[in-house]
């Protein structure tokens, strides 16, 4: 069966994308020692290259140490050893399909029992009612803060070409540092960088720049971009439009679309306002509006499990479909539908009230399965949720016993 989805995508840069379906990042926090990836992601990422997707799109690597978005997260920093790195790169190509690396920092999504720094663009902490406490309680940047930060994404995508990945995908969505900068509910800055969305854009595009600048022009530059933060007053479908157009001359190949943050999991299907409830391709509406007038080609992201569902979305004009539960479950999924099959099996609604418990058991089932696929298991979607999630938190004491030790090390050598 061949159709649109299986054939290539050539990008501004040059790249060719051998078909247009990708794994979209999902955060492994699967670190091995010194924050390095280890054995278990070349395990995972080899399953994952044999399974036939063009593009794999890694979980977000730190640009700095001290923020991490969990305890056990990946950093690509200008002192980390770049072996471990290649030998990822090297894994992820196995297949024959190119590896992008998703990079990041947190902003003020860091937990609050994590050491290090908890920065946002202004000091508005994240709010989850009953939850708010997950969280450290955010200090506006300074613009010496947001230089160097701009600085380190340059460092982590130059060094990302240096060990073999393919391109980059700077995170400006979910609720990260560069989208709440975007937001207007959490950047209250009156300087150059807030107010106006060409301010609040102004952090993004100078990282884009700086990356632009520090790799190749055969290397793939991508931005991954809410396409509504689904919160009132926030970054809305017209901001991302705008946005869109503001990356276009600054050579990105490629924009993602996605949605929502921790306050509001669009990304999981359940975001705060209830105005996406589609079990399916969730943002696709938003998409559908947005690839009218993109002059870059878009990736959609969220809830897209079957072939149909994919068929259609590209119908629509969107270049790439990304999957990322689906592929940590059915890890062969764009194999089996070149042969015109389906996944045999999906992963366990999780039903909770409490919508950012219920995000969170989520992640932890993702991750679970994940775990599973690196040490060469099957998948077992059915585990419940609430077990997933306690097994979860026990992983991540462990780790943040170890990110502890290794970051008082790290400050103290350098």
């Amino acid at each position: 069966m061949t159709s649109e989805l299986f054939s290539p995508l050539p990008l501004r840069s040059g790249q060719v994308l051998k078909n247009r379906i990708a794994k979209a990042a999902m955060e492994e926090n699967m670190a091995g020692d010194g924050q390095l990836p280890d054995g278990q992601l070349l395990s995972l990422y080899r399953r994952w290259a044999a399974g036939g997707a063009g593009l794999l799109i890694t979980g977000n690597v730190m640009v700095h140490a001290e923020a991490l978005t969990g305890p056990a997260g990946v950093v690509l920093d200008e002192r980390a050893p770049l072996e471990p790195f290649t030998e990822w790169a090297k894994a992820a190509r196995s297949g024959g399909g190119a590896i992008w690396m998703q990079i990041n920092h947190p902003g003020r999504q860091v937990a609050s029992d994590m050491p290090g720094v908890v920065w946002g663009p202004s000091d508005i902490g994240v709010s989850l009612g009953k939850h708010s406490g997950r969280f450290g309680r955010p200090t506006a940047m300074t613009p010496r803060q947001i230089e160097d930060t701009v600085a380190r994404y340059a460092v982590t995508a130059r060094r990302a070409e240096d060990a073999g990945f393919d391109g980059v995908e700077i995170h400006a969505a979910h609720g990260y540092l560069l989208s709440q900068f975007l937001s207007p509910l959490v950047n209250k800055r009156t300087d150059q960088w807030g107010g106006p969305l060409e301010n609040r854009a102004r952090m993004l595009l100078d990282i884009v720049r700086a990356v632009r600048a520090s790799v190749s022009p055969s290397f793939a530059v991508a931005v991954k971009l809410n396409s509504a933060d689904f919160q009132r007053g926030g970054f809305d479908a017209d901001d991302a439009r705008r946005v869109i157009g503001m990356l276009e001359p600054l050579g990105v190949d490629l924009v993602e679309l996605s949605g929502g943050s921790y306050e509001s999991p669009a990304m999981t299907g359940r975001p705060a306002d209830d105005r996406t409830q589609a079990r399916e391709a969730y943002f696709l509406d938003l998409a559908e509006d947005l690839v009218k007038t993109s002059p870059i080609p878009l990736m959609l992201t969220g809830g897209i499990t079957r072939r149909a569902t994919a068929d259609k979305v590209l119908d629509s004009g969107v270049a790439v479909i990304g999957m990322g539960t689906a592929l940590a479950v059915t890890p062969d999924l764009p194999e089996r539908w070149r042969q015109g099959r389906e996944a045999d099996r999906h992963m366990r609604p999780v039903t909770w009230s409490d919508k950012a418990l219920a995000s969170a058991a989520g992640m932890a089932q993702v991750r679970h399965q994940m775990r599973r696929l690196a040490r060469g298991s099957s998948p077992k979607p059915g585990t419940h949720p609430a077990i997933a999630l306690v097994s979860e938190l026990r992983k991540q004491r462990r780790a943040l016993r170890g990110y502890r030790a290794w970051l008082t090390k790290s400050r103290a050598t350098a």
